[in-house]
């Protein structure tokens, strides 16, 4: 069994100048999205240049930040921040959803697919595979911060974690933070960079993205202990998992669609 390294928030402070590791792992999977985006850029059958690629990212950071906070205002706390508004800017209280960032995300391609005459599909294309990493960092500053702990584990597994800033500190829990970090993260970056090397159907790349991360969302949501002021929800499911929902579907319907228009095309 082991235990939270209780990391301190503050990565690096200088006077009264201080970084967070929270921000500092935001900070990182733009990084990561700008550099791959540029290699992804060289292949001239994406129809993505370089500028795109600043361009969206520019853009991205607003999409990602505005909705990831509203989404969790309006997901998990509607009556909270209706009543509260002006704690709606509050961010450095905390309170960021995955799926709130993702419809930012897909405003901001589906706007500049539109002023650019690339059309959406093209953009989530290009950018469903730099999406994971920035999903694996978000997660690993979850894991650093010893929030979004998982559910009670078997003492005898070898990597259940007490988390000591819980309620019940001393429950062996799952990490569940790095099993998100590594499913959602790494292994679905892997699974679109290698199927997106060669050209594939329009809104493929992009129905795959939905797709792995629904599936992978869903499954580790059962090993993640559910806000406290939320609980288990409908069927016993979280509502992490309903809110996942929708995506799959809608993952499964484009990827359907997609290959009908190619078989047509061709």
């Amino acid at each position: 069994m082991l235990i939270h390294p209780q990391f301190d928030p503050i990565a690096i402070s200088v006077g009264p100048l201080a970084v967070h590791w929270y921000g500092l792992m935001y900070l990182l999977g733009f990084l990561a999205f700008w550099l791959l985006g540029r290699r992804r850029a060289d292949d001239p059958w994406r129809g993505i240049t370089r500028d795109d690629v600043e361009n969206l990212l520019f853009w991205g950071v607003f999409g990602v930040v505005l909705g990831g906070r509203l989404g969790y205002c309006l997901f998990y706390q509607p009556d909270y921040y209706l009543s509260h508004p002006l704690d709606v800017i509050k961010m450095w209280q905390g309170g960021m959803s995955a799926h709130g960032g993702l419809i930012g995300v897909l405003i901001v391609m589906g706007i500049y697919g539109r002023v650019r005459g690339m059309g959406f599909w093209r953009v989530a294309d290009f950018v469903a595979p730099l999406v994971p990493i920035g999903l694996f960092f978000g997660r690993i500053g979850n894991f650093i911060n010893g929030e979004l702990w998982g559910r009670p584990a078997a003492a005898d597994l070898p990597w259940a974690m007490v988390f000591p800033q819980a309620q019940d500190g001393g429950i062996p829990r799952h990490p569940s933070q790095l099993y998100e970090a590594g499913l959602e993260g790494l292994a679905l970056f892997l699974l679109l960079w290698l199927y997106s090397r060669k050209p594939r159907p329009l809104a493929r790349t992009g129905a795959l993205f939905a797709i792995g991360y629904s599936v992978a969302r869903f499954a580790c949501e059962f090993f993640r202990e559910p806000d406290a002021f939320l609980g288990l929800q409908a069927l016993g499911l979280s509502r992490g998992q309903w809110l996942t929902l929708p995506l799959l579907i809608c993952g499964i319907a484009v990827w359907v669609w997609a290959g009908r228009k190619s078989n047509k095309a061709s």
